[in-house]
């Protein structure tokens, strides 16, 4: 269910669809279709996510609940 943890970040941010796109490099309607699970986030547009949120991947994939990058 990643795509309502990325609903839920960019909301937290307080951006529009629209800069979120225009930041990662796609249209807001590709980013629209990411957040409703329409289609899967390509790999390239996940880690750019994940560094602009400052969180990690596993965390946008739903796969924690622990934001922090651990490298």
């Amino acid at each position: 269910m990643y795509f309502k943890r990325i609903k839920q970040l960019r909301l937290n941010k307080e951006l529009t669809q629209k800069a979120v796109a225009d930041l990662i490099g796609c249209s807001q309607q590709t980013y629209s279709d990411y957040e409703t699970g329409k289609y899967d986030i390509p790999n390239e547009i996940l880690i750019k996510l994940a560094d602009f949120y400052k969180v990690s991947t596993d965390y946008i994939l739903d796969r924690t609940n622990n934001k922090k990058i651990n490298y």
